[in-house]
């Protein structure tokens, strides 16, 4: 939950509050239930953290990717006495880009401060989209969000095929994986391949996360195998 992670995409995971409930298909083997329960503690009871895990980027001082919320929801509702103060920690630390995935961007207007480009010049905003029902749901809210420097889909865990053609021309970057752990869904390779396919032709950064299951593979961490089509893919977003 802390300052590593073997999330690749990124460099840090930072929770300043923990815990969530599920809203979509993509809960159904989150992770952070799965250890949470095994710690005996309430998975869906949202609470703050520790004074100095909040205040946890003020102590980076050399800039790096930060996953916000990996074991929450930034934008969840439990959280909105508290999500004011974790701007302000970004605000105070803007030599970090700062990655918020949610499942629930419809809250991303009436939470976010409508300055937040110039107050937190590397903020990325993405949305969850694990088929083409929640795509087509999340993507036009994301749309309509306030500006950041990326908007992002992660299509993890991908539970379906995707198109994603209509929401390309301003997306900018796109990550896929399969689902991982106990009871997980497999993922059909050639779901990835099309998005992958979609990525390139509307030349948006394409990053392959893994094929998902209960096994790690040898290289990147990943659960299965974090090849596709027998090659790497490891796009991130040129900034603007």
């Amino acid at each position: 939950m802390g300052e590593k992670t073997e999330i690749p995409w990124t460099d840090s995971s930072w929770n300043p509050w923990t815990a969530c409930t599920k809203v979509s298909p993509g809960c159904q083997h989150c992770y952070m239930f799965r250890e949470k329960t095994r710690w005996g503690k309430d998975p869906t009871k949202v609470t703050r953290s520790s004074p100095p895990t909040f205040k946890a980027p003020l102590k980076w001082k050399e800039p790096r990717m930060i996953f916000v919320c990996s074991w929450s929801d930034f934008f969840h509702v439990d959280a909105d006495s508290w999500r004011n103060e974790a701007w302000e920690i970004m605000r105070k630390a803007p030599q970090h880009t700062y990655q918020v995935l949610t499942k629930r961007p419809e809250r991303i207007i009436s939470c976010t401060p409508p300055d937040i480009l110039k107050t937190v010049p590397h903020l990325w905003l993405g949305v969850t989209a694990e088929n083409q029902e929640f795509a087509d749901k999340r993507l036009p809210a994301l749309r309509e969000a306030p500006p950041s420097e990326v908007r992002f889909v992660s299509c993890e865990p991908l539970l379906g095929p995707l198109d994603l053609t209509p929401y390309i021309s301003w997306l900018q970057w796109i990550i896929v994986g399969g689902e991982s752990g106990s009871g997980c869904r497999p993922m059909d390779p050639a779901w990835a391949i099309s998005i992958k396919n979609q990525c390139q032709a509307g030349k948006v950064p394409f990053f392959f996360k893994q094929h998902g299951g209960t096994r790690k593979c040898t290289c990147h961490h990943a659960y299965g195998c974090c090849l596709l089509e027998g090659a790497l893919y490891k796009g991130l977003p040129l900034k603007p």
